[in-house]
C-alpha cells in the first residue's frame, strides 16, 4: 500500500500512543516520516522497526517547548527528504487537577506543550510550506474542549486555544496554499495517565482507559484518511471518540 508515496509527514509526539501508530500506519502507507519526540531511545527503537519493514524513517530528538528542536525537525525533513508535506502535531500533556489545588506549574506545563508546541511547529514549517506552495497542519486536539469536564479546564482550555488558532490560521490561507486539520479523539488507550499527578485522577482515567479506550490505531487511521484526500479537499475538523463514550 503506497498512497503515500509522495508525501513527507514530520510527527511530534512520535514515540508512543498516538503518535507511534500514526508513524506506523503513514509509513506503511509509503510516506516518509520524520519522528520527533524527548525519550530518545523510545524514537529511535521506532524508527529502526519502521526502516525493517522497509519504510522510510528518521528519528530527531525534539522537545516541543524548544522552538530551535521545531526548527531542527523541519529542517532534518527537508535537508535529507527534500520537502515537508505534513506537520502532525501530537504532542501533548494532560497533568489535570481541580482548579483549586492551585497547581501553576501544571498549568504552565500544559501551556508550554499543548500550546506553544503547536505554535513552534507552525513557526518552523510555514515558511517551508510557503516556499513550496504547499503544506498541511494536522494537530490531535480533544474532545476535553468539546465537552468540559472538572479537573480538565486548563487542559480543555489549552486544546480550545489550539483549535481556535487553527481556524484562524485556515481563513488567513485560503489562496491554497495551506490546510489546516483539527483532530479531537475521546479516550483511547495511551499513557496519557502518566503526567496526571493527582493519584485519585490518574485512577481513574486509568480505569476508563481500560474499560472502553479505543486503540490509537483508530486516530492514526484518521490521520491517514485526512492526508489522503486530494489536495483542493480541505477537512477541517474531526471528532473521533469510543461509541459509547458519553
Amino acid at each position: 500500500m503506497d498512497s503515500l508515496a509522495d508525501k513527507v509527514v514530520a510527527i511530534t509526539g512520535a514515540s508512543s500512543g498516538i503518535g507511534a501508530a500514526t508513524a506506523r500506519r503513514l509509513a506503511g502507507c509509503g510516506a516518509t516520516v520524520v519522528l520527533g519526540a524527548r525519550r530518545a531511545d523510545r524514537l529511535d527503537t521506532l524508527a529502526a522497526e519502521i526502516r525493517a519493514a522497509g519504510g522510510r524513517a528518521r528519528a530527531v530528538t525534539v522537545d516541543v517547548t524548544r522552538a530551535e528542536d521545531l526548527q531542527r525537525l523541519v529542517e532534518t525533513a527537508v535537508t535529507e527528504f527534500g520537502r515537508l508535506d505534513v506537520l502532525v502535531s501530537n504532542a501533548g500533556i494532560g497533568p489535570i487537577s481541580p482548579m483549586t489545588d492551585r497547581r501553576r506549574g501544571d498549568w504552565n506545563a500544559m501551556i508550554d506543550v499543548n500550546l506553544r508546541g503547536v505554535l513552534h511547529g507552525i513557526d518552523a514549517a510555514l515558511p517551508v510550506f510557503q516556499e513550496q506552495g504547499g503544506g498541511h497542519f494536522v494537530t490531535i486536539v480533544s474532545t476535553a474542549g468539546i465537552k468540559i469536564v472538572p479537573t480538565m479546564a486548563v487542559y480543555a482550555a489549552t486544546k480550545n486555544a489550539v483549535r481556535t488558532l487553527l481556524e484562524g490560521l485556515r481563513q488567513e490561507s485560503t489562496d491554497g496554499t495551506l490546510k489546516t486539520t483539527a483532530i479531537s479523539p475521546g479516550v483511547v488507550r495511551t499513557d496519557f495517565g502518566e503526567s496526571i499527578t493527582d493519584p485519585g485522577i490518574r485512577a481513574e482515567i486509568d480505569a476508563t482507559m481500560g474499560t472502553f479506550g479505543i486503540d490509537p490505531e483508530a486516530i492514526a487511521r484518521t490521520v491517514e484518511f485526512v492526508i489522503d484526500q486530494p489536495w483542493e479537499v480541505e477537512i477541517g475538523e474531526l471528532s473521533i471518540r469510543p461509541t459509547v463514550q458519553g
